[in-house]
């Protein structure tokens, strides 16, 4: 099988599920908070990366053998799913005004981030490729940058509500 069919849930999760559930979260979930300084090559090392997944995966092909990571990398790529779609409920649902603390967020500050780590890692181990780990790894390093960059967008849009809210809980698990 390419690999390029693993990203289909994927996609109808991230568009599909989000837009079936609330229009306005699709264009919410696409805005990327302002960056600076060195946010600004990470923001594009980001976009680059995750170009590089989806076009990596059309010459990957899945692999059976051996069995334990085949195994390793299905289960890692469903719980990433699974996460995707927890995530994409919790996004469409915000709280009042107020930051998203409910569903999955009462245990992640940023669980799109890490379904999508989760699910891309999957895909890597299941086609067994080097350099798709690779870019997996750049993609998750460069996330982290715009990941600072939202929080103090967050703390900027929330206050006192998101720090007392990033006291509680942590930014990945």
């Amino acid at each position: 099988m390419n690999g390029f069919w693993l990203l289909i849930p994927f996609l109808l999760i991230r568009f599909g599920l989000l837009a079936l559930l609330d229009r306005e979260a699709v264009r919410r979930a696409a805005h990327f908070a302002p960056v600076s300084g060195r946010e600004i090559p990470a923001y594009w090392v980001y976009q680059i990366s995750n170009a590089a997944i989806f076009l990596l995966l059309c010459f990957c092909a899945v692999k059976i053998k051996p069995l334990w990571l085949f195994c390793a990398g299905g289960a890692v790529y469903l719980l990433g799913l699974l996460a995707c779609g927890a995530s994409a409920v919790g996004f469409a649902a915000p709280s009042g005004g107020g930051p998203q603390t409910g569903g999955i967020y009462r245990f992640s500050r940023n669980p799109m981030y890490v379904a999508y780590f989760a699910v891309f890692m999957g895909c890597a181990m299941l086609t067994q490729s080097p350099v798709l780990c690779g870019a997996v790894l750049v993609f998750q390093i460069s996330a982290h940058w715009i990941i600072l960059a939202e929080e103090r967008w967050c703390l900027e849009q929330f206050g006192e509500d998101y720090r007392q809210y990033m006291g509680r809980v942590r930014r990945y698990v």
